[in-house]
């Protein structure tokens, strides 16, 4: 009985052991495998460092090369300029708006001078000037979350049960933000403030968003008349509750009182009251609505009549070829290393 209680002891302790060795064995290999991971970083560092030691002459001759490049590239080219329109398009007219800026821009990029002189009313050195036309949406989430509730309030409710708002997030485009920005560049700095005028009547002069804008603006019209009119009945009414009840209360001064249904009469004044307050702010709302869409595009914010002057290392022309004329060498240098590694390996 005594050696079986040995050999189990025995036993035990060999598993214990072939554990721990076990274990040993794994943290060896983790570390391993972490210290590995730090020498290959460290390696890679010492050969980009040794490539550069190596080549660093072709490579500074190379961003000498692009630096001076860029800086003739800066004397020779004129001063750019940038301004920023600000709109809030109405009745689906985003698209439209879109499709007439890259026409724009099309115009610019094929250097139709004369096109864009008589679509402008330009002459041809001011409509030479102009180098970019672009347009983007300012991005604001609430926008999401307003068009999701009006969606929510236009359809039935049971319908939009299986309409969850990150599916709704996803068909959401560009077009359908309220505020867009337009922007131009131009090398003449006073030429922005004749643009607007084109810009957003190349929209407004549609005939069928003129159509939805007047019949938008009838509804809305015949709407506030008719609330108007409710709020002078209720008005009305209200005026024979009050002289009914100046005529009870005189009643019950003499002593002749008549009870004509007191409970009764205050329930029907909250109830005028409150459809009073619901009628004035459905009024509210249309006023809203009314100064929103009163135009197919609402201007927030013009163009500048003198545009800022667009400055940055990014716009720099020398930096920018210093970059490339560094960045094609090492790139040359790395396929050539390459080259002459396969050739060895074969």
């Amino acid at each position: 009985m005594s050696t079986n209680t040995q050999n189990n002891k025995n036993e035990d302790e060999i598993d214990l052991g072939s554990l721990f060795v076990i274990i040993g064995k794994g943290f060896s290999r983790l570390f391993n495998f972490i210290g590995n991971i730090f020498k290959g970083i460290f390696y890679f560092f010492i050969e980009v460092l040794i490539f550069i030691k190596d080549n660093v002459i072709k490579i500074g001759i190379a961003g000498l090369v692009g630096l001076i490049a860029g800086i003739f590239i800066e004397v020779k080219s004129d001063d750019a300029y940038g301004s920023e329109l600000l709109v809030e398009p109405n009745f689906n007219s985003a698209l439209q708006l879109y499709n007439n800026v890259n026409f724009y821009n099309d115009l610019v990029k094929q250097k139709d001078t004369a096109t864009l002189a008589k679509v402008f009313n330009l002459s041809k050195e001011y409509a030479a000037s102009l180098k970019e036309f672009s347009i983007e949406p300012l991005k604001v989430d609430i926008d999401k979350i307003n068009a999701y509730n009006d969606l929510i309030l236009s359809v039935d409710t049971l319908t939009i049960k299986s309409y969850e708002f990150e599916d709704f997030k996803k068909s959401f485009t560009d077009y359908d933000y309220k505020v867009h920005k337009i922007s131009v560049v131009a090398t003449k700095n006073d030429v922005f403030n004749k643009l607007d005028d084109v810009i957003i009547s190349s929209v407004v002069n549609n005939k069928y968003f003129n159509r939805l804008k007047k019949l938008t603006n009838e509804n809305l019209n015949r709407t506030d008349s008719l609330y108007r009119q409710n709020l002078e009945q209720i008005d009305s009414l209200r005026r024979v509750y009050m002289r009914v009840m100046i005529e009870e209360a005189k009643k019950q001064s003499t002593g002749t009182s008549i009870d004509l249904g007191g409970e009764k009469r205050t329930t029907k004044e909250l109830e005028l009251f409150d459809a009073n307050r619901r009628i004035n702010s459905d009024l509210k709302s249309i006023t809203e609505a009314k100064s929103k869409k009163y135009e197919v595009i609402n201007v927030i914010s013009n163009f500048q009549e003198i545009g800022y002057e667009i400055k940055g290392v990014t716009k720099n022309y020398a930096f920018l070829l210093f970059l490339l004329g560094v960045g094609t060498m090492i790139g040359f240098l790395l396929l050539a290393k390459l080259n002459k590694y396969l050739d060895n390996y074969k």
